[in-house]
């Protein structure tokens, strides 16, 4: 393989930030932090573990940028100033082992549970089914405030970036989705008013905290309404405009064909590795377990890869990966005292009980 795109290859993004490795820890749910938004200790642990085993970016969980924005309980919070300290110890202690520390930052709009936000979620449009309402056009520009605020806050906690999170259904996909998405105003509509929120928050978010500050974007291509060929348009006038340093494109499963008949000429990674990407760089996330799956994937021409189940197995994967190229994961289920020794508090090995077979259970 090209030896510049090897696993254990640095990396230099357009900011000038430099990973020291083709390594991302994925943004990952696991509600092991404190109701009010602030870090807990087993979130601390859970990530800088990680850094420790030889990440080379560290992201945090989606973290909400608005108190109504909560998607999941115990999520990490950057909606207030009170959050800041716990951040600034995160950020110190994950740069302390040659990681770069990035935030996500989210808000969940209509997927936020109503027994945790005490009221109706918020969506572009009303939604009957979510029970959503719709945000104002005030409330609009103030979302928009908020997710710049939050980059703010971020790089005020010592962070080396933001990467804002516009897949998975969540509010900013609500945006983009022309199912969800029924405002008449200047956020609805066309493809260019649909994704105008987002165009606003990076150009807010690189303008407030400069050019040095490493900024990417989520999407995901696929599910939740989305359509290929628009998010493929949205990719190529974000690298048009030159604001972001990084797409992470999630494609849930790396390998895979695309769902969309029409677009089955090629793989769902190979539409988005075809992109002229000038000097943005790409990582994208699903079904990376191995080291097999590493270097396939960096051979496609990524950038680098986000690694999440077998970052949530192996502490060290990257470590494990770069010293056996042929390195394979651990094949759950796995029981709870492995977890613990990976790092996993009782709180986050209770939410892995959702994914089918990964939690042994013991024997009674």
């Amino acid at each position: 393989m090209n030896m510049n795109n090897a696993p254990d290859a640095p990396l230099k993004f357009k900011n000038g930030a430099i990973m020291k490795n083709r390594f991302m820890l994925a943004p990952m749910t696991n509600t092991q932090s404190h109701e009010d938004g602030c870090l807990s200790e087993e979130e601390f642990h859970w990530l800088t573990m990680r850094a420790k085993g030889g990440f080379g970016l560290v992201m945090t969980c989606a973290s909400h940028i608005q108190e109504l924005g909560k998607g999941f309980p115990g999520q990490l919070g950057i909606f207030s100033d009170k959050h800041i300290p716990g951040h600034k110890k995160l950020a110190a202690e994950i740069k302390s082992y040659g990681s770069l520390a990035v935030v996500q930052l989210h808000h969940a709009g209509m997927r936020s549970p109503v027994e945790l936000i005490k009221q109706a979620p918020l969506c572009p449009s009303e939604n009957i089914e979510s029970g959503a309402r719709a945000l104002s056009l005030a409330e609009v520009h103030q979302l928009k405030d908020d997710f710049i605020n939050a980059a703010v806050r971020a790089q005020k906690s010592g962070y080396d970036g933001v990467e804002v999170h516009g897949a998975h259904g969540y509010i900013l996909t609500q945006f983009l989705s022309s199912e969800v998405n029924h405002r008449t105003d200047d956020y609805g509509g066309s493809l260019q008013n649909r994704s105008r929120i987002i165009f606003e928050i990076i150009d807010g978010i690189r303008n407030t905290c400069g050019p040095q500050f490493l900024l990417g974007i989520r999407l995901s291509p696929e599910k939740v309404g989305m359509d290929l060929h628009e998010v493929k348009q949205v990719c190529k006038q974000l690298i048009k405009d030159g604001k972001i340093d990084f797409l992470d494109i999630s494609l849930w499963d790396s390998f895979k064909m695309p769902e969309d008949e029409m677009h089955q000429d090629k793989t769902l990674m190979e539409h988005f590795t075809e992109l002229e990407l000038n000097d943005i760089r790409m990582t994208v996330a699903g079904k990376i377990r191995n080291g097999s799956d590493v270097l396939k994937v960096l051979e496609s021409g990524v950038d680098f890869i986000s690694i999440g189940r077998s970052g949530i197995l192996h502490h060290d994967f990257p470590m494990r990966v770069i010293s056996d190229p042929a390195f394979q994961s651990i094949k759950p289920p796995v029981s709870i005292e492995y977890l613990h020794q990976e790092g996993l508090s009782d709180k986050f090995i209770e939410y892995m009980r959702r994914w089918p077979r990964f939690v042994k259970e013991p024997s009674i």
